[in-house]
This record gives C-alpha cells, sequence and structure tokens, in this order.
C-alpha cells in the first residue's frame, strides 16, 4: 500500500480520516490524513463521471459527466489545489487508471465494488453511482483492493492470459469428445474413416487443440526462463508439489509478502475474507454456532495450494511423511490433504517473506521439540 505523501504547497493535514484497509494485512480501520478534496470516477469505455467534495463546501458534491478522455482528467486532477484523493471501483480498467493517475494525486484507492451496497439502492447510472461512491470515500466507508506499480504485477497478466489457454484448451478437448460419442466413437480413437461432415468438423477441432499445445508450451517456456532469472521463484520450486507454473502463480499473486503481517494474515486475510481459502470462518450468534461461512477467496492460490497438496500425498517427500503422519493420528483422509495444503502455504509464504530455501522436516523437529517440553513440565510437577 502506497504511503501518503503531500505534495509541495499543500497544507498539512488538519484532521484525520478511517478507511478500511483490505489490500495487504488485515481488515482494519486505518487512519489516514484528512484532504482538502475527495473524488471519486467511474470510468467506462465512452463515459467518466467525476464527483468531488471539497473540505471548504463539504455539504455539496460537484459531478461532471463527459466523454473519456485520459488527458482531460489528468488535467481537471491537476488543476484541483490542494491535497486529493481519488477512489476507483475495482474493475477492467482500474489498473491502468492506478498507473496513469497516481502522479496527480496524492492517494488513489482502488475500492472493492462488492462492499459497496450504497451503490445498488435507488436509481443508477454514471453520475449517480460518482456521487454514491465519494459520499462513501468521504466517510471512510470504503475497502482498498492491492495495487501496485511494481515489476511483478506484470506476471498477473501472463498467468491470466495462461489459465485462460488452459480452460480453452479443456472446451476444444471435451468438444471433440462430445463429438465422437455422438457417432458412436472413443475419444482416443485414431479413426479417420468419416462422413465429409464429421472429418470437416474433427479437422478443424484438431487443429485448434494443436494451436493451444503449441501456446501452452510456449508459456511453459517463458515461466521456466522467468524461474531461472527470479531468487524468490527459485526457492519456491524447492517445495515438493510446486513446479515452474504454481511458483509464477503464487508470486503473482502475492507480489509482496511484506503487506500480510503474519502467516495468520495470509491465510486468513480479514475478517470476511481468506486470501488463499483454506479457512472458513465460523458461524456464530447469541452463543450458538450456526456451521461455518465460506468466503471470498483468492481462486488462483487455493488451486495452487490444492494440486500442490494432491502432487505431493501421490509422490515421495517429506511434505508426504508429514501427510502419513496426520493419518496416523486419527485425521481422516480429507481433513489431511487439507492440513497438507495449508502447511504448503505456510511454507511457501515462508520462503517469499524471507528469501530463503525450503527446509524439510521443520514439522518433525517441533513436534520433537513439543514433546521435550511436555515432558520437562510432567518432570518438573512430579
Amino acid at each position: 500500500m502506497n504511503q501518503v505523501t503531500l505534495k509541495s504547497g499543500s497544507n498539512p493535514p488538519a484532521s484525520r480520516l478511517c478507511i478500511w484497509r483490505a489490500g495487504s494485512s488485515t481488515e482494519r480501520l486505518e487512519f489516514l490524513p484528512c484532504y482538502d478534496h475527495y473524488i471519486a470516477l467511474d470510468w467506462s469505455k465512452t463515459n467518466m463521471s467525476i464527483a468531488r467534495i471539497s473540505n471548504k463546501r463539504p455539504g455539496k458534491i460537484k459531478i461532471i459527466d463527459t466523454c473519456s478522455d485520459i488527458k482531460e482528467l489528468k488535467h481537471y486532477l491537476n488543476n484541483q489545489e490542494g491535497s486529493k484523493v481519488l477512489t476507483i471501483e475495482e474493475s477492467t480498467p482500474a489498473h491502468w487508471l492506478y498507473v496513469e493517475l497516481r502522479d496527480y494525486v496524492d492517494r488513489i484507492i482502488i475500492c472493492d465494488p462488492y462492499r459497496n451496497k450504497l451503490l445498488s439502492d435507488g436509481p443508477k447510472n454514471d453520475p449517480i453511482d460518482a456521487k454514491k461512491l465519494c459520499s462513501l470515500l468521504k466517510s471512510g466507508m470504503i475497502k482498498e483492493v492491492y495495487h501496485t506499480t511494481d515489476e511483478l504485477y506484470q506476471l498477473r497478466k501472463y498467468v491470466s492470459a495462461y489459465e485462460d489457454l488452459i480452460k480453452m484448451g479443456v472446451r476444444l478437448k471435451n468438444q471433440r469428445s462430445g463429438f465422437l460419442a455422438q457417432i458412436g466413437k472413443p475419444k482416443k480413437t485414431s479413426e479417420r474413416n468419416f462422413d465429409s461432415t464429421s472429418n470437416f468438423i474433427l479437422k478443424n477441432i484438431d487443429a485448434s487443440i494443436e494451436s493451444y499445445q503449441s501456446g501452452k508450451e510456449e508459456y511453459e517456456k517463458l515461466f521456466e526462463e522467468l524461474c531461472r532469472k527470479n531468487k524468490r521463484l527459485k526457492y519456491l520450486k524447492t517445495i515438493p508439489g510446486i513446479g515452474p507454473i504454481l511458483a509464477v502463480k503464487i508470486i503473482a499473486m502475492v507480489i509482496d509478502p511484506k503487506r500480510f503481517r503474519s502467516i495468520g494474515k495470509y491465510l486468513v486475510q480479514r475478517i470476511l475474507r481468506t486470501y488463499c481459502g483454506l479457512v472458513k470462518h465460523i458461524a456464530e450468534s447469541g452463543g450458538r454456532i450456526y456451521g461455518k461461512r465460506t468466503p471470498r477467496f483468492n481462486r488462483v492460490l487455493k488451486s495452487v495450494y490444492k494440486t500442490a497438496a494432491s502432487v505431493v500425498i501421490n509422490g515421495k517427500s517429506p511434505i508426504r511423511e508429514y501427510y502419513d503422519y496426520l493419518i496416523s493420528i486419527g485425521l481422516t483422509e480429507y481433513n489431511a490433504r487439507h492440513a497438507v495444503a495449508r502447511y504448503i502455504a505456510k511454507i511457501s509464504f515462508g520462503i517469499l517473506k524471507g528469501e530463503t530455501r525450503y527446509q524439510p522436516y521443520l514439522w518433525r523437529e517441533k513436534k520433537q521439540q513439543k514433546n521435550n517440553d511436555d515432558s520437562s513440565k510432567k518432570r518438573k510437577e512430579v
């Protein structure tokens, strides 16, 4: 999260504003300096709406609704004298706007639209949305989503495109299998002596599958090259079950491990959300527990750790021994597999934060230390 830096010539903050900080460590109130201008932007491909509240006239919201033009927007922001904070809802162009506008304001906040329930109340259009968003910003009711200009943030584009490619490949292979099933042939058949219609369709599907395989190989080569150049990616690959693809996915999602204060905040980030999706929240009211609630989470990271756990369990490694130990003490296979996924998540977080290689059997050393401590306590009691 970027630190607030007031530009030269701006007045020092006289009061303080609190917002929910949601993109880095844990959900908590963060107190920020008060600004001279609170600006909200609703951006679309053809239209932009700007709402502004000034500290000189806090009861009035000024709204501008015009054609989308990044140059005009920069000119507008530059003409506002004093300190400025700008908020934009998370969307497809949000990161591009973050990079383009961050030098024109003292602070830019990309907020979570899931929490902005006020926008769904009453009539809806771009000026009204910008006005309501500006009110939420002024009252400190927005939740920030993590954005940065770090070069590692570009890895998210690679990961997103790669996942889209894999989904396309799965769809094509399923399409091919389904078409062969329609004409009574097994999906792995090598026969090509069909009618002209079937031959034409299969020829085009096979060509698309070949293109997909070629693109997939190019991405895999790119990820391997990135792992050779980046020290943290090399260290992540030392974890059993983590290869080049999974290592790139982890670092692309985490980027800066320091934005999480501890492993607990990495596994359980914020009161209403788990970042990795490996922990559920207990639903409790009036002293009664009503089950568990599945919170929002990063689906890429959950897939990474679940995949790594499956690979480890089906192979031979120190973490597989940890899985066997969990089974021996009475855990079910499902719970043991889930515990292994959380264990791999903890290891990867420690490697990213400490920039060290994977050290096996730490779980065994901690278990032995705990047994020794328990034995010493019993001897003292006797």
